[in-house]
Order: C-alpha cells, then sequence, then structure tokens
C-alpha cells in the first residue's frame, strides 16, 4: 500500500500515472474493446505510446495548455486514451453526452470555448460540424471511426490515425517533447470539467483537479479491496462522474482492466463474456436485470419454478448474513449452498455476476426489492453517493454493514453533517475547484470553509449512514402539512417488476397522485399470458387488465403506508398510467435515467392538474410534443383511476 501511495505522490496527474504503468506494468492489460466478436488487448505499454503520438498530435495542432477539447461518444479504447492526450499537454478534456443533440450540446461547447472535439463517429462529428458557425472556438475536430468520413471537408477534421502519423512526424524532431509536456502537469491542476446532468436546473461545469480524483478513487478502492487484478465493464457514459470515478481515475490509480464493449447493444452479452469482478451501474440497469429474471423464472417449467420460490424464501432469511459473514445454522448454511448451485448461481451467471467481489448502483435511488435480491443471491451490491462536486467519492457502505435504505456512512476523509432544513453538507477529499465561469453558483454550494451544500434532503441514523431521502428542492407539503417526498414514495412503487418509472405529485395540493409507466416486457407478458392481444406500447398502457394490475400494486403500497403514522396520509388517491415510457432524449430523465421533475412537471402540466381533480380521462398529444397541433389522429384519451386507500373519504374504489 505505501508503494501506491508513493507512487501518486510522485505520479501527481494521469499521463504521469500512465507512464508509470507502462514502465512497470509494461505488459499487462490495460484495455480490451470487443470488435467484429473478438476482444482486441492494450497493454500499458501500448496505451501510453498511442496517448503519446496523440498528445503529441493535437500539440501540432495547436492545442495549449488550458484549452478545453469535447469528447463525445460511446466507450471505446480510444476515447478513454483522449483522455490522457489532452491532460498531457495540459489542455482540459470536456465529455459530452452521445445522446445529447447538436442543440443540448451547443451550450456547453460556447460556455467552455472548446479549442476541439474528438468524436467517435460520423454522428457526433455532424452535431459538432453543425454548430461551427455558431461556436466559433472550434479549430479542429478528431474522429475514430472512419466509415462515412470519406466525402467530408477534412480541413479541419483528423482522424485519429492522421493524428498519430503527425505526432509520429514531431516525435522524429523531438523525441523528449512527450516527457516534458508531461512533467509540467501537477495534481493541483484542473484536470477534467464534467458538466452536471441539469436534473433541477442548467447544467453547470464541475471543474476537479488530478489531486481530487486520485485521492477519492484511491480511498474508495481500499475500501472495497480493488486491486490491479480487476476486470470492470466500461459502458455508462463518459460525462457521467460515476463511469469516469471508476473507468478512468481508479483505472489508472489501481492499474486494472477496463473492457469496452463492441456497442450498447451488445451490452448484456458482452457482460455475460465478461463477467467482471467489479461493475457499476445506475438503478435501470440492475432493475432491467431483475424484471428479466423473474419472467424466465415465470415462464419455466413448474419444478424450476417451484424451486425458486423454495431457495428465494431461504435467501430472504439468511442470504445478506451470509454475504456479511454473520452467523448462520449449518442447516441454513447448507441449504443455501444448495441453493446456490441449483438457482442463485445460474442466475447469476446468467447476468454476468458469478465473480462479482463489489457491483456499485448510484446516479438515482434503487427500490429496495431490488437492491435487496441481489444481495439474497450474494451479489455484493452497495449504493454509492455518486456527486461530481465530490469527484464521485463521499458515502461508503463497508462489506459487514450495508443497509438497503443508506448510502453508507462518511468515507475516509470525510465529514458530514445535517443543517436544520434537512439537507445533507460534506466536505471530501475529492472537492471540487468550483463551477467553470459560474462564481456565484460556487458560492452557493461551496463554502470558504469546504463544505459542499448537496441539495439533497436526508438523514443520518446512530451508526453514521446516511440516507438520502429526495431532492431538497423537491420536496414539499401536501395539505395535511405532512412532509412530501415524491422519490420516496416514487421508489416503493418501482417495488413492482410491472412499474418501470413513476412520478408521484402532491406538493401544496391535498393528496397524493401518481403518474405510472410500466414495463412494456412484464405487462406484456402478463397479458399475453390471459391471452390478449395488443398492438403497441399505448394500447398495452390503457388496457383495463393493466390498469387492475397497477390498482392492485398501489393498494398494496397503501396498505404499507398506512401502516406508520408518519406515511399514512401519504397514501396514493388517483393514478394514470402514461402511454409513453419516459426518454432521455425527450429531456424527461437524465442519461444515467435519474427523473427531471421541473422538465417532466412542465410537460404533463395538464396530466398532472386532472390528477388532482375530479377527472376519470384526460386528452394528451401522443408524442407530448408541446408543439404538436392538436388533431384527432395525434391525441391519445389517458384514463384515471382512484385508488383503493385506508380511510378513503369517498375517492377510494
Amino acid at each position: 500500500m505505501n508503494d501506491v501511495a508513493d507512487s501518486l505522490n510522485k505520479n501527481d496527474t494521469f499521463p504521469k500515472l500512465l507512464l508509470h504503468h507502462a514502465k512497470v506494468n509494461p505488459t499487462s492489460a490495460a484495455y480490451r474493446q470487443k470488435h467484429l466478436g473478438i476482444w482486441q488487448t492494450l497493454t500499458w505499454a501500448e496505451a501510453a505510446a498511442r496517448v503519446e503520438l496523440m498528445a503529441l498530435g493535437l500539440h501540432s495542432l495547436g492545442l495549449k495548455p488550458n484549452d478545453k477539447v469535447a469528447i463525445v461518444g460511446q466507450n471505446t479504447t480510444s476515447l478513454y486514451l483522449s483522455f490522457s492526450a489532452v491532460q498531457a499537454i495540459g489542455a482540459i478534456p470536456v465529455p459530452l453526452y452521445p445522446d445529447s443533440s447538436a442543440t443540448e450540446m451547443s451550450d456547453i461547447l460556447k460556455e467552455a470555448e472548446i479549442k476541439g472535439a474528438i468524436c467517435q463517429d460520423q454522428e457526433q462529428v455532424d452535431k459538432i460540424e453543425s454548430l461551427t458557425s455558431e461556436v466559433k472556438s472550434i479549430e479542429f475536430v478528431v474522429y475514430e471511426e472512419l466509415r462515412g468520413m470519406r466525402q467530408y471537408d477534412h480541413k479541419h477534421l483528423q482522424s485519429i490515425e492522421t493524428l498519430s502519423q503527425i505526432g509520429k512526424e514531431f516525435k522524429s524532431k523531438d523525441p523528449k517533447s512527450f516527457a516534458s509536456l508531461v512533467d509540467q502537469g501537477k495534481g493541483s491542476d484542473l484536470a477534467i470539467i464534467i458538466y452536471t446532468p441539469g436534473t433541477t436546473g442548467t447544467p453547470k461545469g464541475v471543474m476537479l483537479s488530478h489531486d481530487g480524483l486520485q485521492k477519492s478513487a484511491r480511498l474508495a478502492a481500499d475500501q472495497d479491496n480493488i486491486s490491479s487484478k480487476e476486470n470492470i465493464l466500461a459502458y455508462l457514459p463518459l460525462a457521467w462522474i460515476g463511469d469516469h470515478f471508476v473507468s478512468y481515475a481508479q483505472h489508472y490509480v489501481i492499474g486494472f482492466t477496463v473492457n469496452c464493449p463492441e456497442s450498447p447493444d451488445t451490452l448484456f452479452s458482452d457482460l455475460k463474456d465478461i463477467g467482471p469482478n467489479y461493475f457499476i451501474a445506475p438503478p435501470r440497469i440492475f432493475e432491467r436485470l431483475v424484471t428479466q429474471t423473474k419472467n424466465r423464472i415465470e415462464n419455466a417449467s413448474g419444478i424450476i419454478n417451484s424451486l425458486y420460490h423454495y431457495f428465494m424464501t431461504l435467501a430472504d432469511r439468511v442470504g445478506a448474513k451470509i454475504l456479511e459473514g454473520q452467523s448462520v445454522g449449518l442447516t441454513d448454511r447448507f441449504s443455501y449452498a444448495l441453493g446456490n448451485l441449483i438457482i442463485f448461481g445460474p442466475i447469476k451467471n446468467n447476468l454476468g455476476f458469478n465473480h462479482i467481489k463489489v457491483a456499485y448502483t448510484g446516479g438515482a435511488p434503487i427500490s429496495d426489492e431490488v437492491f435487496s435480491f441481489y444481495r439474497k443471491i450474494g451479489v455484493n451490491l452497495k449504493q454509492i453517493y455518486t456527486q461530481t462536486e465530490s469527484s464521485g467519492y463521499a458515502f461508503l457502505q463497508s462489506n459487514d454493514s450495508v443497509l438497503e435504505n443508506s448510502v453508507g456512512p462518511a468515507g475516509p476523509g470525510v465529514e458530514v453533517k445535517i443543517d436544520s432544513k434537512g439537507e445533507i453538507i460534506y466536505r471530501s477529499p475529492g472537492n471540487f475547484l468550483g463551477y467553470y465561469k459560474n462564481e456565484n453558483a460556487t458560492k452557493k454550494t461551496l463554502d470558504k470553509d469546504g463544505w459542499i451544500r448537496s441539495g439533497d434532503f436526508g438523514t443520518i441514523n446512530g451508526a453514521g449512514h446516511v440516507r438520502v431521502i429526495d431532492r431538497l428542492i423537491d420536496t414539499g407539503k401536501i395539505a395535511s402539512s405532512l412532509q412530501f417526498a415524491p422519490q420516496n414514495i416514487e421508489n416503493k412503487l418501482k417495488d413492482s417488476p410491472f412499474i418501470q418509472d413513476a412520478i408521484a405529485t402532491g406538493s401544496g395540493k391535498d393528496f397524493v397522485a401518481a403518474i405510472i409507466v410500466v414495463d412494456a416486457e412484464a405487462t406484456g407478458n402478463y397479458l399475453e399470458k390471459a391471452g390478449i392481444g395488443f398492438s403497441g406500447y399505448t394500447e398495452l398502457s390503457q388496457h383495463e387488465m393493466v390498469f387492475d394490475l397497477i390498482q392492485n400494486n398501489i393498494k398494496t403500497l397503501n396498505e404499507e403506508l398506512a401502516k406508520t403514522q408518519d406515511l399514512a396520509g401519504l397514501q396514493i388517491k388517483r393514478f394514470t398510467i402514461l402511454h409513453k415510457q419516459l426518454d432521455p432524449i425527450d429531456g424527461e430523465l437524465t442519461q444515467t435515467g435519474k427523473l427531471r421533475r421541473n422538465q417532466v412537471s412542465k410537460r404533463l402540466k395538464k396530466l398532472i392538474e386532472a390528477l388532482h381533480s375530479n377527472k376519470n380521462s384526460i386528452e394528451l398529444p401522443s408524442t407530448q410534443d408541446p408543439g404538436q397541433s392538436r388533431t384527432k389522429s395525434n391525441m391519445v384519451l389517458l384514463k384515471i383511476r382512484n385508488a383503493r386507500h385506508t380511510e378513503d373519504n369517498g375517492l377510494g374504489n
């Protein structure tokens, strides 16, 4: 451990760490990327050589320290290497979400005064090219994939191969230039600008240093004994702090292998192929895998179905205890081992989780039922607090103390407290340097003593575990003066395998209502088993049998809420089922699946008003496009139902 600490002190920037690994572990696998069905390996020595040529090529194009470079695309070896190539010069990478439209990218490119862009493919190049007339600072665009690029004007366009060739020519004239550039970097330097997803407002550029990222990466890795032997699958957006923390910062600090899937479409098959022992995903991925598993079990033979339910009942009682090393009787331990052989092991193998040492979920809340499912079958899943402003490091769960409704106590080196409004406030070794070109926002979030106002409403229990309840801005009161945190209700609704997303409304209203988005696969299978056909998601969502199903789910939740005095008044009294799924492309979700509540509330304003009235239905445009003309052909009628609940006051059925 001391050797690693000494290495971090000497190699205080990521390009320095890259050269360190190339010297100490030259033949170890740094990256693997699947291409045409074959995993291709890049060693640390080869990675350093490629970064050197890319960096010198960028230097030849005029890139200077503190210039900003946009990085746009899916997870590929070349794009990860481009972070180091840009940083080696002292320039600053600014990753963007590949699903963002050119319009969404425009404000960020302008604010950051982007000097150039490194893009994965033609699609991303087209977005950047469409903005060059309004973003005057762009001088060059580099692309990775050659397909579709032949007919373009290449005056300011360069392929990565061409860029590397330029770098090779530069190196031939000055062989020591790269080492000289890297040596000039310092740990206190700005390493990257990561823009927030804009969940509650305009995205802000979070400035993170090499020191902050490296210290955070090391502290988190020590907690879970993450070593250079780990294999991870890198598939999450490059612009999300969760991916950058694991797939870049920890990758460089620890030296493990990063595997890049062939494409987003091959993610789940590549997950099985790699069988990573270290994995991170937003809740939507874990929820989807649980739904798929349960659907397969429901469609399996009677014997398999019976065995599954028998052993899952056992796992409910002892699974998490065995995972955490607690005392369990020999009979139960033997029975669980048998269950692992027959049921749990095959499930984990099918998911690609049979070698998992630790898995993290973050970026959005996960339902208690989904979280406990993984721990019961022996997957060491933990929740983490992935706020960009702390370099992704703040609270951590230890292996022997994992609570399903907690993100853990403060990690080593982190301090935390709750203010009078219930806001979580903390300071971390990964504290950000400030928001780029936004001093006012920085002062509101980061005080002179280093305390970060998280914007999250939460609590701390007697053991120091932090529970994040909701965004502070989203909490409110219903007419009875009860504290209303919509995210808490939404998480409970998503415990149902038939509910993919939920939007709870009630702040400033007389009661709580819910907009439900059903899971197409689980709900479709439910109807098909009943011999009912349907054409498309809209017809599925509005079927009476689906409403009956969801009504029963809400009834179960209401019965649970009624048992607790503080929650009894938060029972759902009215609900509807949305005719479409929420989508990041429509601005309703972030790319990690977190609800953009302000945006959704605006788009669904009339529906929310109808839910809190006596209306039994409402017409909405089928695409929910505010600019779409209202014609009969593009309108859909959404039903609204009263929900069954305790003390219904005339509203329940």
